[in-house]
C-alpha cells in the first residue's frame, strides 16, 4: 500500500528524507524512475540520501509498479517517490491502493526550451505534464501539493482552476 506517492524532480533529498520519512512513518521508500533505475551512480547518490533504518528500493516505473501490487507487500505501507508527474500518473492507473498523491515539485530545475505553465511556486508544467495532471484529478485518490507536513494540503483541482 502506497502511504504516499509524491511527485518530486529531486526524488531523494533533505526535506524528503528527514520530514517526510518521519511523516509517514513508512519502512520503506521506493523510488520509481526508469532511469535512476539504470544508472548506477545515481542509485549510489539515492542511497547516500536515504535516512539510517530505511529500507530503499530502486526501480523502473514498470517494475515498481509490480512491486506495489505483488500480493506480499499489500500490508506494507510504502512512501513512493517519482519526479514526473507522466509517472505518477502511470502509477495511479495501475495501482489501487494509494492514499494520497502529493505533486510536491516538478519543473523548476527542468532545462530545454519548453512552455512551462506555472501552477505554484514549485510547480511548472509542460502540456504533456500538464494533461497528465488533469488526468491524475480525475482518478479516485486524494491529489494535493504539501511542500512539507506543516504546509495545508491544497487541492490541485484549485491551482488548475487557473491553468
Amino acid at each position: 500500500m502506497i502511504a504516499q506517492l509524491r511527485v518530486d524532480d529531486r526524488l531523494i533529498h533533505g526535506q524528503v528524507a528527514l520530514v517526510w520519512t518521519k511523516e509517514l512513518n513508512t519502512p520503506g521508500i521506493v523510488v520509481a524512475n526508469d532511469n535512476a533505475a539504470s544508472n548506477s551512480m545515481v542509485q549510489m547518490t539515492l542511497k547516500m540520501a536515504t535516512p539510517t533504518g530505511k529500507k530503499l528500493l530502486i526501480r523502473s516505473v514498470d517494475d515498481a509498479i509490480e512491486v506495489f501490487n505483488n500480493p506480499k507487500g499489500k500490508g506494507m505501507r510504502m512512501f513512493a517517490l517519482v519526479n514526473s508527474v507522466t509517472d505518477a500518473l502511470k502509477i495511479a492507473q495501475h495501482v489501487p491502493d494509494i492514499d494520497g498523491i502529493n505533486v510536491a515539485n516538478v519543473g523548476r530545475f527542468a532545462e530545454g526550451d519548453g512552455d512551462r505553465t506555472q501552477l505554484s511556486s514549485t510547480l511548472m508544467l509542460t502540456a504533456p505534464e500538464l494533461t497528465a495532471l488533469k488526468e491524475l484529478v480525475q482518478l479516485d485518490v486524494p491529489v494535493f501539493q504539501q511542500v512539507v507536513p506543516s504546509n495545508s494540503k491544497t487541492p490541485i483541482a484549485n491551482l488548475l482552476k487557473n491553468a
